[in-house]
């Protein structure tokens, strides 16, 4: 796990610095110089949220895994590609202060992110089987399952209401930080 979890991080590093970097530090040296970078700011908090959310749920899937093969360590690279679009899609709905289609497809990002932890999930549970400690832990994954049906809402929203999607957004990052223990209760002695 040690290996594969420095790399996890170097690359959640990289994204996290991408995204910061994208803003920009203002000429003005007053209060309302800093008014233009809110939208650019919320939604780079939004996306540092759950950036940690996919960090520490991986960090927690690794607890639970034995060993890996190829189909797991693609499965994996499938997540690391879609967390990588993150900062662009961060720096695109910033930038345009939330227009209908940066928001659309933050969204799509967002749910192409989860569809690929999912398939990392499933390919590990098949690999270490139904009865494994993982399966047990993942259970039925409602938040998962949850989660991909607002982002399927969300998308097609944000092209009538882009607020109302990133609410709905924000409304996902906020049941994920409610601390989901099923891991660590399911691999405690």
């Amino acid at each position: 796990m040690c290996i594969r979890g420095r790399f996890i991080d170097g690359v959640i590093a990289i994204i996290i610095t991408i995204m910061v970097l994208e803003i920009k530090v203002p000429h003005g040296f007053d209060l309302a110089a800093l008014r233009p970078l809110i939208p650019v700011f919320m939604s780079y908090v939004l996306s540092f949220i759950y950036i940690g959310i996919y960090w520490n749920n991986h960090h927690h899937l690794l607890q639970a895994v034995r060993h890996v093969n190829g189909r797991i360590l693609w499965a994996n690279l499938h997540l690391l590609f879609w967390l990588s679009l993150i900062p662009f899609v961060t720096g695109w709905m910033g930038e345009n202060h939330f227009a209908p289609i940066p928001v659309a497809l933050y969204g799509t990002v967002l749910l192409l992110n989860a569809i690929a932890y999912f398939i990392l999930t499933r390919i590990l549970i098949s690999y270490h089987g139904k009865d494994s400690t993982l399966a047990i832990a993942v259970g039925e994954d409602f938040k998962g399952k949850v989660s991909v049906v607002v982002y399927a809402v969300a998308i097609p929203l944000a092209l009538i209401n882009s607020w109302f999607a990133c609410a709905l957004y924000a409304l996902v990052a906020i049941i994920w930080l409610i601390p989901d223990r099923r891991i660590e209760k399911t691999l405690a002695p």
